[in-house]
């Protein structure tokens, strides 16, 4: 058979691989330019942080709050979802996404464009994610940075990480490790957005589904997007089989959502009662949307309950 048609894998609806190498994306290829955005009055625009792996992001801020020398804006360093195989920080789905949240809250927003599976299996979009938040903090403490949008308007007293589905499991498992690999000018993370986050486990979790052929696929797909390297009881994953990882957790606050029609619900609002159960000395908090699927405000941003959820973003950014 040629192995430019014969399938090696397949990972509907997001992807196939082929024997020859070749990975074909059904779902979530799709671009646009940065730029400003006239319904919401924001601003973006790309950089790139490492030529050498192509790690690269795209900065959100409102057009009327780039200007240097007005006060000082919390920084949100959010990570895209997509089964770490999909979607990019230049997609239209979070363009929109991300517009809609800035115009709501006066923030800066660097969105990382993390290197995706299979091409580059786990860990690589937790280094390339880490290496993100690492150019973040080297703007601080008025060491400037390249970036002015970051070392002119950022407060680094307030800085958030946030991610949705696969990328929730890369904001929880960067905070995790700057436990361990310091950011430069000792910069504290102040607070962690969790929304419909990817998370599994062995085991079912409350009213998760126990059929042996389900659970299979979705740690098979684990297996898939970390090149088998992984098991589905990895800490990356399953982060409560160490209660330790949740005690230390390195944040003052943090914000889990789930919604009603979710496989991850359960697992969510887990590691939400986890969390307070844990001994950590932080501020949780759950935010639960009945009757919608997952990521439901991505597909359908103008919603009343996507209004909900970005007002509630809005509201943990900014709090004191």
């Amino acid at each position: 058979m040629d192995p430019e048609s014969e399938l090696v894998f397949d990972f509907p609806p997001f992807l196939r691989l082929y024997k020859s190498g070749h990975v074909e994306r059904l779902i979530g290829t799709d671009v646009v330019p940065a730029g400003v955005d006239p319904a919401t009055g924001v601003a973006s625009k790309d950089v790139v942080i490492d030529p050498q792996t192509g790690l690269s992001a795209r900065l959100y801020i409102r057009c009327s709050s780039s200007e240097s020398g007005k006060r000082k804006l919390p920084v949100l360093v959010y990570y895209h979802g997509g089964a770490f195989v999909i979607e990019s920080a230049f997609s239209p789905t979070y363009n929109v996404f991300l517009n809609n949240l800035v115009a709501r809250v006066d923030i800066v927003v660097v969105s990382v464009e993390y290197r995706r599976a299979p091409e580059h299996p786990l860990p690589a979009a937790y280094d390339d994610s880490y290496a993100a938040l690492n150019w973040v903090a080297s703007h601080a403490g008025g060491s400037g940075g390249p970036e002015a949008w970051l070392a002119e308007r950022g407060d680094f007293r307030r800085v958030f990480l946030a991610g949705d589905s696969a990328g929730a499991n890369i904001a929880h498992n960067v905070l995790v490790r700057t436990r361990t690999d310091a950011l430069p000018n000792a910069v504290p993370i102040t607070g962690l957005a969790l929304i419909h986050a990817y998370f599994w486990g062995k085991e079912p979790v409350g009213s998760e589904p126990t059929d042996p052929m389900f659970r299979q696929w979705l740690e098979t797909t684990w297996g898939f997007v970390c090149g088998w390297s992984l098991g589905i009881d990895d800490p990356r994953v399953d982060p409560f089989g160490d209660p330790a990882i949740l005690k230390a957790l390195p944040c003052r606050r943090v914000l889990v959502s789930v919604t009603g029609k979710d496989w991850f619900r359960d697992r969510g609002k887990a590691y939400y009662e986890k969390l307070q159960e844990s001994g950590w000395e932080g501020e949780a908090e759950l935010l639960e949307t009945e009757d919608e699927e997952h990521v439901y405000f991505l597909s359908n941003p103008n919603c009343d309950k996507a209004a909900v959820e970005l007002d509630r973003l809005a509201s943990f950014f900014t709090r004191d």
